[in-house]
């Protein structure tokens, strides 16, 4: 009798020593096998730009203006400013006949179908002095440290500011969409690259 019980016994423990190594098996596979990822909806997946529609006034953009000449240093050799009233306003100082001459454009801007800006000229002075607006905006366009994408016209008398291709952190690009100073309605879409 002892026999049969020792038998039973060895079974059973055999029987769950197995249970036990299967379970850990079982266990060690379903750890080591990859997670499946939900499918993604075409929807979802888009490499167009992302795009925010801001908008902005005046004071806050003479502000951003005012920062972003002074960090790009393009205030050194001949000390400007540009100012948004209820036109564009680009004040300066430059050296002629080795004396200070204070100079004044005004400007009105045009936002274009692209999101640029085209700065048309509008009033200018140069000192006392009656000069011709394309000779100014050449002796300007000379002399002004201005960034890559803002380009002097002397001859169509007016700037053109490519905001597309204005250089800001993380690639996001910026267009006009509306520019109404005397109004103080401006608006810009920004385009962020999706990921």
């Amino acid at each position: 009798m002892r026999t049969l019980t020792t038998r039973k016994w060895k079974t059973l423990f055999i029987a769950l020593a197995a249970l036990n190594i299967i379970g850990i098996i079982t266990v060690f596979l379903l750890i080591s096998l990859p997670v499946k990822d939900e499918p993604i909806s075409e929807k979802l997946v888009q490499n167009d730009d992302i795009e925010f529609q801001v908008h902005a006034n005046r004071e806050d953009l003479n502000l951003l203006i005012a920062q972003y000449l002074e960090k790009e240093g393009f205030t050194g050799i001949i000390n400007y400013e540009v100012l948004l009233t209820d036109e564009v306003e680009l004040f300066g100082t430059v050296k002629m006949f080795g004396r200070e001459v204070e100079l004044k454009l005004t400007f009105e801007p045009i936002a274009q179908k692209n999101g640029d800006l085209v700065l048309v000229q509008k009033t200018i002075s140069l000192g006392q002095m009656g000069l011709p607006v394309s000779y100014v905006m050449n002796f300007i366009n000379k002399q002004f440290k201005t960034p890559d994408w803002v380009t002097i016209q002397p001859n169509q008398k007016q700037i053109y500011v490519s905001l597309q291709n204005m250089k800001l952190k993380s690639d996001i690009k910026v267009k006009a969409k509306k520019f109404d100073l005397e109004n103080d309605d401006i608006s810009f879409i920004l385009s962020v690259p999706s990921l």
